[in-house]
């Protein structure tokens, strides 16, 4: 079970996504096993992405600082992970 930043819901690991801070470098991690600090978000859930935005829940959860740049990049690839 992990729990969603957006929503605070703990879900089984498979219907959440996972965000890793490795180095400094913030990626999606689709395989779930990347090196670094993660935090998960909904698989399916835009409002949750937006929370977690809002919040800066990833900040905190990463320990990290992220620019506005990389968060629209990294939320242009969770929509992009969500059409598929």
């Amino acid at each position: 079970m992990r729990r969603c930043i957006g929503c605070m819901t703990s879900k089984e690991k498979h219907e959440l996504i996972r965000i890793a801070c490795y180095e400094g470098r913030i990626t999606l991690d689709e395989s779930g096993r990347a090196k670094g600090r993660g935090a998960y978000l909904c698989r399916h859930s835009k409002s949750c992405w937006e929370k977690a935005y809002k919040k800066k829940a990833l900040e905190r959860s990463l320990g990290t600082t992220i620019d506005e740049e990389q968060k629209r990049e990294l939320f242009a690839q969770l929509e992009q992970q969500d059409e598929r």
